[in-house]
């Protein structure tokens, strides 16, 4: 039996992989939940706290978004069969400009994660079928709203130094994402019209492909 380990995005909980069904007769799932750092947390800390969840050996590690950077540094302190990132970055080369930006001017420090944390307020004024639609999938897959997570989770995005990487990697990103733009990202395979959501919207892809993936 494979055992594969889920990391949400930012903000994100494990139900964004509520549409992902690999064989039960080869693997088994474990979806992870975002732990509230201490401030002062650095990823190596918080790296080995999330590895406490991880009970057996030579594990798959897939990580989303933010929730791929974490998996990566998850797989630098214990032997991983396979690390996978999807919609997320492989290096801080890969960040876009305005995050380039953002860390530069150090803007981070005054970002407003307010509005992450205020969507249950945005919803009670929310008009218009299609605004309250996006309204309940935020409410839905964006619950971590602690905001201590929130300002430590985006700093952390922001000013990650990696700029190596490990080669046996795999990157799969959208070709539409307009977080992690896909013209800023090198060496992965890309799915046509997947957005940064496309764990979700693209489910039937992984579902077909994460098998031989995972098995190459």
């Amino acid at each position: 039996m494979i055992h594969v380990y889920l990391m949400p995005g930012m903000a994100a909980n494990p139900s964004i992989f509520e549409y992902l069904k690999l064989p039960d007769t080869q693997f088994t799932l474990h979806p992870l939940s975002w732990k509230i750092p201490e401030a002062n947390d650095t990823l190596e800390v918080y790296a080995k706290k999330m590895l406490e969840e991880v009970k057996e050996d030579n594990p798959v590690l897939i990580g989303v978004s933010f929730g791929g950077v974490i998996v990566q540094e998850m797989a630098k302190y214990i032997t991983a069969k396979k690390t996978i990132i999807i919609s997320s970055v492989k290096s801080k080369n890969e960040l876009p400009k305005r995050m380039r930006f953002s860390r530069a001017l150090g803007l981070y420090r005054i970002a407003p994660v307010s509005l992450v944390r205020n969507i249950d307020t945005l919803a009670n004024y929310a008009i218009g079928d299609r605004l309250k639609h996006k309204v309940a999938l935020y409410q839905k897959y964006l619950s971590i709203t602690n905001p201590v997570y929130l300002n430590w989770a985006l700093q952390q995005m922001l000013c990650w130094e990696q700029t190596e990487y490990n080669e046996d990697l795999v990157h799969i990103h959208g070709t539409d994402d307009p977080v992690f733009p896909y013209k800023y990202i090198d060496k992965c395979i890309p799915i046509k019209g997947g957005t940064h959501a496309m764990i979700i919207t693209k489910c039937k892809w992984f579902n077909n492909n994460l098998p031989k993936i995972i098995g190459n």
